[in-house]
C-alpha cells in the first residue's frame, strides 16, 4: 500500500461535477478547497468545500473559471497539493496542466502531453491508426484533379461528408450522395471553405446514416497498467449533446463488447494513457461496424452509469492514480485488474435539465420555488444546486440533476427510473422531466432500435401534458388577493365575524332512493303520472340557483355547494328535485367566480346521485342571452343531459313556444324530463289588461302539451302572481293539459307563501321554495315555513322540518361570506307590482345601477323600468327579454331621457345594443308583434327578423368552431367546455387564461376567494380525492423597489413564496414593454437573458434574415433574425439590458413601396 501524499484538493470546477468530486475527497479523508465566481456564490459547491474562494473578479461569470492563473494561485495560497479540473473548462487544457506541475501541484489527470496528442482529432485519429484501433474512412486534403478526387470518394465509400479541414461549426458540411454530385459540391465547399476560414482546404469522410455512439471507459496508471470498465450507449443525443446514457450497451453482442473495449485499450496503451479517459466510437447501424471518433482526456458527465455497474468509483481512482495508486491493487488504487471487473446488470442516467422542450430548449432561470427529488432503491442524484429556494442563473449550464437508475435488467431499469422522473416535483423553472419520461418510455427506446437521430426523428417525444402545478398557481393567486384583494369585493362591505359554515352530519348510512332513481325505473312518461298520483305535494329546493341569484348576485360559488351536496343525498332524499344549474349561475360562474358551471355540475352529481338536478333552459337563448344555431341549441341540450341534468325547465322569454320548439325536442331525445314552462306576466285577473287573460295561457299550455312536455312550469319570475289568480290558473291548466303543474314564483312582495299555499290548495303538483335563511325578499318563499304550513295535512311534504333548520342554519352561515353582494332589501316591495322586475334580476340590476352610479336613484330606475315595458308593448320580462327592459331603463335615468323622448321620431337616441338586437326580432317575436312606430326609429330603416331566429341563422360549423376554442385556450378543450365556448366564446376564452394562470380557485376556501389570508392562517384545501394541501400564510414582506411583495408561504410543511406585484405601486413603476402576440412589427425576446449585442441602429434597412442582435444565456448565445423586411423604427433593449420573455426588443416599420 502506497502512502497518500495529496492532503488538500482544489476543485476547479463549479456545480455538479465539483460536488462529486468534493464528496470523493472527502471520503479520503483529504482536505477541500472550491473556487466560485461572483455570480455563482450561491452555487451549493461552494458550502460542500471546507473552503472556498472568489475567482476571476471583473472576467465575468465563465472567464473565471478558466483562468489559469487565478487557480494556481488560489491553490497554492490554500496550501493544496492537488487540482481536480472535473469536466469541461480547464479540463482539457494541457497548459493547465503545465501550470500545475510547474507550479509543484498534482494534476489529477492525464500528462500534458497525452493530453496534447489525443486532445487535437487529427493527431488521436494517427495514434489510433498506428494502434489498429478502428477509424472512420476518410481522404487526406482533396486535390485539384477531379479524377484523382473521384477515386478517393470511391476508395471510402457514399455516401460522404464533405467537411473544411480548418474549420468549425458545421460551415463548409455537405453530403454527397453519388458520384454525379461530387464535382459540384466539392468546388461548391472549397468556395464556403474559403470564404469562411481563409482556406480552401477540403477533405471527403464517410458518412454513416444510421449510427450509434459508444464509449469506452478507461483508467491508466503510472504504471504502465490500463485497463477499461466497459461501455457505455450515449446514443440518445440533441444537437452532438448527450442527454440519455446507458451501461452496458443494450443493442451490443458480447463479441461485439470484447472488440470494441480491446479496441479502445490499444488506443490507450499506445497513447501511454494515465488516469482517467474515454474513447469515442461511432457505430453503423446497418454493417455493425465501428469506428473511432476522439478520447476525452477527463472524467465524463456520464461516469456514473459506469460505476453503478461495476462498482468501481472512478473519481475516488482518478485522486488515488494521481497520487501514485497502482491499478490491479484495489487497496491501492481502488481498481482491480481487468479479469476482475465485471459488469452486473444495467443503469440508466437521465441529465435533468432547466430547460423548455415545448419551447425549443431554451434554458429557464430563476428561484426554484419548490424540489422534491427521487430516491428509493436503485436510484442515485448527482446534483449541483437543486433545492427549495435555489437561485438558477442565466450564466452557467443548465444541468440541474443527473438522475442514475441502476437495476438487474434493461426494462427494470427503465421502469424504476421512469418512477423516479415521475416522483420529482420542481417548481419556479421550467424543467425537461416531462420529456425524459417520453423519451424512455417510448418503444424504440425500451427495444433499443434508435440511433443518433431519434430525438430529430421521433416527434412524439414532444406531446406531452402540460404540467398542471395547482399548488404553485394556487399560492400565486392567494398571494396577489392577500396583496391587492379581489376585484369583485373591492370597496364592498366585508362579512362580520362568524363560524365556518359546516353542513349537517351526513352519517355513514346508505344513499336512500330518491326521485332520480324513481325516473331511472319509470321513464319521463310514468314518472309524471307517479306526480299526478301524489297527494303531497312535492318540493324543489332553489338554494343553488335562483335563490343566490336573486339574492347574491349570483355570486354564490361551487364550494359551497359542494361541502353539502352529501348530506343533501342523505339527509333529504324526499325532496322532488334541487335547482342547481343553468341560468344566469352559468355565465357567472366563469365570469366572476373563475370556475367551470361544468366541474360544479359534475362535482355534485357525484355526491349526489338519488335527486333529480333541474336546470333553467331558456329555449333557443340556451343558458344566453341572444338566440344560437339550432345544432348549438341541441348539442347544448344533450350534453348537459349526458353530464347529470335531468329536469329541464325550457322556457321562451316572450312566450313564444315556437323559439322553444329545438331545445324541447332534444330533450325528448336525452329521456329526461321535459318541463314547458309559461312565464307568468301582468295580472290575470285585471280587466283594465286583457292581454294576458286565462284563455292566454291556456292556449299556450295546449302547445306545450301538443310539444310532449311531461310537466307544465308556471313560472312567476317577479313574483306578481296572486294567491287569487293562483286558484284560477293552476287547476285550468291541469284541466286543460292532464299534466302535473310545477309553481315557481319569488317573494319580492312578501306574499308568495300566500299564493304558494293557494295552488297547494287547488292541486298545484310541485312548487320552487328556498332554504329559510336564504328565502323571501327577492328570492323564493320560505321552504321551513311552507314544510310547517302543511305540516299534518293531507299535503304534507312528508320532510322534516328539523332537517330543513339543520340545512337553513349551514346556508345562513354561508350567506354572510357573501355580504359584499347583498342588495340591501330589506323588505318585501309592492312596488314589483308595478315594474314586474324579475327577483333573478332585481339584485343583478341593482349591481349594474350601482356599476354606474345610479345606485342612489334607484326608484328612478324602477319607474323607468315600468315605462320601458310599456313602451316595447307590455311583454314577458324574462332573461333576455328582461335584460333589454333594464338596459334600456338604465340607460334612459343615465341620459335624463323620458318616455316621451325616446318616442319622439325627431329625437336622435343611440340605443343600447340589445334594445336593438330585440327589435331586430334576435330573440323572438312578442304575441301581439313589435310597436311599429318606435321598430321603425330603433332599426333606421333595416329590415327586421320576422322568423323564428334560429331558422335563418346558419348552422354553426362545430368542427371549426372547436378548432376556434382550443387555439384560444391554448389547450385541448372537453366536450364540455366546447358548449361553454359556445354559448360565451369571450367569457369562456377569458375563463380558460385565468385558470391557465391561476389554477383551480374553486377548491379554496369563500373567504380566501374573495379576500385572500392573514398571517398565521392555515387551511386545507382539498384539490381531489386523496389529494390535499395543507396552507399556511406565514407573513407578508415590504414592497421591493419594483413594488413587488413577496408573501411567505408553508405548503404542506414546507416553505414557499409567492412574488406578486402591489398595483397600488407598481401602476407608477416604469415597466419594460412586451411584444404584441401577433403583431409582426414586434420582435420579442425568446427567452430570459441578457442583449450581449445590437445589429442594427434605428432608421436602419433590414431584409429578412439579417441579424437584429444576440442573446445570452446560460452559456447560449441565441441569435434574433428579422422575420421580413424592414426598416427599425425603435430599439428598445440597448445591449446589456436584462430581458424576459416576450419582452419588445425591436419595432420595424414597413419599407417604403412595401404592400
Amino acid at each position: 500500500m502506497i502512502i497518500i501524499v495529496i492532503k488538500k484538493i482544489l476543485v476547479a470546477n463549479r456545480g455538479e461535477i465539483a460536488i462529486r468530486v468534493l464528496r470523493a475527497a472527502n471520503e479520503l479523508g483529504l482536505r477541500t478547497v472550491a473556487v466560485y465566481a461572483d455570480e455563482d456564490k450561491l452555487s451549493l459547491h461552494r458550502f460542500k468545500a471546507d473552503e472556498s474562494y472568489r475567482v476571476g473578479e471583473g472576467l465575468g461569470p465563465v472567464k473565471a473559471y478558466l483562468s489559469i492563473g487565478e487557480m494556481v494561485k488560489v491553490a497554492r495560497e490554500a496550501g493544496c497539493d492537488a487540482v481536480h479540473p472535473g469536466y469541461g473548462f480547464l479540463s482539457e487544457n494541457p497548459e493547465f496542466a503545465d501550470a500545475c506541475l510547474a507550479a509543484g501541484l498534482t494534476f489529477i489527470g492525464p500528462p500534458p502531453d497525452v493530453m496534447r496528442a489525443l486532445g487535437n482529432k487529427v493527431s488521436a485519429r494517427a495514434v489510433a491508426e498506428k494502434a489498429g484501433t478502428p477509424v472512420m474512412p476518410a481522404t487526406g486534403a482533396l486535390p485539384e484533379d477531379m479524377g484523382e478526387v473521384q477515386r478517393l470518394a470511391a476508395a471510402v465509400g457514399y455516401p460522404v461528408m464533405l467537411k473544411a479541414s480548418w474549420g468549425g461549426g458545421g460551415r463548409g458540411i455537405r453530403i454527397i450522395k453519388s458520384e454525379a454530385e461530387l464535382g459540384k459540391e466539392v468546388l461548391a465547399g472549397r468556395r464556403e471553405s474559403e470564404a469562411a476560414f481563409g482556406n480552401d482546404e477540403v477533405y471527403l469522410e464517410k458518412l454513416i446514416r444510421r449510427a450509434r455512439h459508444v464509449e469506452v471507459q478507461l483508467l491508466g496508471d503510472t504504471h504502465g497498467n490500463v485497463v477499461h470498465l466497459w461501455e457505455r450507449d450515449c446514443t440518445v443525443q440533441r444537437r452532438n449533446q448527450k442527454v440519455v446514457e446507458r451501461a452496458p450497451a443494450p443493442f451490443l453482442s458480447e463479441n461485439q463488447r470484447q472488440d470494441l473495449c480491446e479496441a479502445a485499450l490499444r488506443l490507450a496503451r499506445k497513447a501511454g494513457y494515465v488516469n482517467a479517459g474515454t474513447a469515442e466510437f461511432l457505430m453503423d447501424v446497418d454493417t455493425d461496424e465501428f469506428y473511432f471518433i476522439e478520447v476525452n482526456p477527463r472524467i465524463q458527465v456520464e461516469h456514473t452509469v459506469t460505476e453503478e455497474v461495476t462498482g468501481i468509483d472512478i473519481v475516488k481512482a482518478q485522486i488515488r492514480i494521481a497520487a501514485g495508486g497502482r491499478i490491479g491493487n484495489v487497496e491501492d488504487s481502488g481498481v482491480p485488474a481487468q479479469d476482475l471487473i465485471q459488469l452486473n446488470g444495467h443503469a440508466l442516467q437521465c441529465r435533468v435539465t432547466t430547460e423548455d422542450p415545448a419551447a425549443n430548449f431554451i434554458p429557464d432561470y430563476g428561484r426554484i420555488t419548490a424540489y422534491r427529488g427521487a430516491t428509493g432503491f436503485g436510484i442515485r442524484l448527482d446534483g449541483g444546486t437543486a433545492y427549495s429556494g435555489a437561485v438558477i442563473t442565466r450564466y452557467y449550464d443548465s444541468l440541474l440533476e443527473k438522475v442514475t437508475a441502476w437495476a438487474p435488467s434493461p426494462d427494470e431499469v427503465v421502469r424504476r427510473m421512469d418512477r423516479a422522473l415521475r416522483e420529482f416535483r420542481i417548481r419556479g423553472v421550467a424543467t425537461n422531466l416531462a420529456f425524459l419520461e417520453n423519451l424512455i418510455n417510448h418503444p424504440t427506446f425500451k427495444t433499443a432500435q434508435y440511433t443518433t437521430r431519434y430525438i430529430d426523428e421521433t416527434p412524439d417525444l414532444f406531446h406531452f401534458p402540460k404540467r398542471r402545478d395547482r399548488a404553485t398557481r394556487l399560492l400565486n393567486f392567494i398571494a396577489d388577493v392577500t396583496v391587492n384583494g379581489n376585484p369583485e369585493v373591492q370597496d364592498r362591505p366585508r362579512p362580520s365575524s362568524h363560524p365556518a359554515p359546516v353542513p349537517p352530519a351526513p352519517g355513514n348510512g346508505a344513499d336512500q332512493e330518491g326521485t332520480r332513481n324513481l325516473l331511472e325505473k319509470l321513464g319521463p312518461e310514468g314518472f309524471s303520472k307517479w306526480m299526478l298520483d301524489q297527494e303531497k305535494v312535492l318540493v324543489t329546493d332553489t338554494t343553488m340557483r335562483d335563490a343566490h341569484q336573486s339574492l347574491l348576485a349570483t355570486r354564490m360559488r361551487s364550494y359551497d355547494m359542494v361541502q353539502a351536496a352529501e348530506s343533501y343525498a342523505r339527509l333529504l332524499p324526499g325532496l322532488f328535485s334541487l335547482e342547481c344549474w343553468g341560468g344566469a349561475t352559468f355565465d357567472v360562474a366563469m365570469r366572476f367566480l373563475n370556475e367551470c358551471p361544468w366541474d360544479r355540475l359534475s362535482k355534485l352529481r357525484k355526491r349526489i346521485p338519488n335527486t333529480l338536478f333541474q336546470m333553467l333552459l331558456r329555449g333557443a337563448n340556451g343558458v344566453g342571452y341572444t338566440s344560437y344555431p339550432d345544432n348549438v341549441v341541441r348539442r347544448f341540450t344533450l350534453r348537459a343531459a349526458e353530464s347529470g341534468i335531468d329536469v329541464f325547465r325550457v322556457f321562451d322569454a316572450l312566450n313564444w313556444v315556437e323559439n322553444m320548439k329545438v331545445s324541447m325536442e332534444s330533450v325528448l331525445e336525452t329521456g329526461k324530463l321535459l318541463e314547458g314552462a309559461i312565464c307568468y306576466t301582468g295580472d290575470m285577473l285585471d280587466p283594465a289588461r286583457p292581454k294576458y287573460d286565462l284563455d292566454y295561457y291556456l292556449v299556450m299550455a295546449r302547445d306545450l302539451k301538443a310539444s310532449g312536455c311531461h310537466i307544465i312550469g308556471l313560472k312567476d319570475m317577479a313574483g306578481v302572481l296572486k294567491p287569487a289568480a293562483a286558484k284560477v290558473l293552476v287547476p285550468a291548466i291541469k284541466q286543460e293539459t292532464g299534466l302535473p303543474v310545477h309553481l315557481h314564483t319569488h317573494d319580492t312582495s312578501g306574499a308568495s307563501v300566500a299564493t304558494v299555499l293557494a295552488a297547494v290548495d287547488v292541486g298545484v303538483d310541485a312548487i320552487d321554495a328556498a332554504m329559510d335563511s336564504f328565502s323571501g325578499l327577492t328570492s323564493q318563499p320560505n321552504l321551513g315555513a311552507i314544510v310547517e304550513a302543511l305540516r299534518f295535512t293531507d299535503r304534507d311534504t312528508d320532510l322534516n322540518p328539523a332537517t330543513i333548520r339543520e340545512f337553513s342554519d349551514y346556508w345562513e352561515l354561508v350567506r354572510k361570506q357573501y355580504a359584499a353582494f347583498e342588495s340591501d332589501l330589506r323588505s318585501g316591495a309592492s312596488e314589483v307590482y308595478l315594474h314586474e322586475m324579475p327577483g333573478g334580476q332585481f339584485t343583478n340590476l341593482k349591481e349594474q345601477a350601482r356599476s354606474l352610479g345610479l345606485e342612489g336613484r334607484w326608484h328612478e330606475v324602477a319607474r323607468a323600468y315600468a315605462d320601458v315595458n310599456m313602451m316595447f308593448g307590455d311583454i314577458v320580462k324574462v332573461t333576455p327579454s328582461s335584460k333589454v327592459v333594464g338596459d334600456m331603463a338604465l340607460f334612459m335615468v343615465s341620459a335624463g331621457l323620458t318616455r316621451k323622448d325616446v318616442e319622439n321620431p325627431d329625437k336622435e337616441v343611440s340605443f343600447p345594443e340589445s334594445v336593438i338586437s330585440f327589435f331586430r326580432g334576435e330573440i323572438g317575436q312578442p304575441p301581439d308583434g313589435f310597436p311599429q312606430a318606435l321598430q321603425k326609429k330603433v332599426l333606421k330603416g333595416e329590415a327586421p327578423i320576422t322568423a323564428r331566429p334560429g331558422s335563418v341563422l346558419p348552422a354553426a360549423d362545430l368542427s371549426a368552431l372547436k378548432e376556434k376554442a382550443e387555439h384560444k385556450a391554448h389547450r385541448h378543450i372537453s366536450e364540455e367546455e366546447f358548449n361553454s365556448y359556445l354559448m360565451y366564446p369571450d367569457v369562456f376564452t377569458e375563463y380558460a387564461a385565468f385558470h391557465r394562470e391561476n389554477g383551480p380557485v374553486d377548491v379554496l376556501p369563500t373567504p380566501v376567494f374573495f379576500y385572500g389570508m392573514t398571517p398565521g392562517q392555515e387551511i386545507a384545501v382539498n384539490l381531489e380525492a386523496g389529494k390535499t394541501l395543507v396552507i399556511r400564510c406565514q407573513a407578508l414582506g415590504e414592497p421591493d423597489d419594483e413594488g413587488n411583495v413577496k408573501v411567505f408561504f408553508e405548503l404542506n410543511g414546507q416553505p414557499r413564496t409567492a412574488k406578486v406585484p402591489d398595483r397600488k405601486i407598481t401602476k407608477h413603476v416604469p415597466k419594460h414593454p412586451k411584444a404584441e402576440a401577433g403583431n409582426p412589427d414586434h420582435v420579442p425576446a425568446p427567452m430570459p437573458g441578457m442583449v450581449s449585442t445590437i445589429a442594427v441602429s434605428k432608421g436602419q434597412t433590414v431584409k429578412i434574415g439579417d441579424i437584429l442582435l444576440t442573446i445570452e444565456a446560460m452559456k447560449m448565445e441565441t441569435s434574433i433574425h428579422a422575420e421580413r423586411d424592414g426598416i427599425i423604427a425603435g430599439i428598445f433593449t440597448p445591449a446589456g439590458t436584462q430581458v424576459d420573455a416576450k419582452d419588445l426588443l425591436i419595432q420595424l416599420r414597413e419599407s417604403p413601396g412595401d404592400g
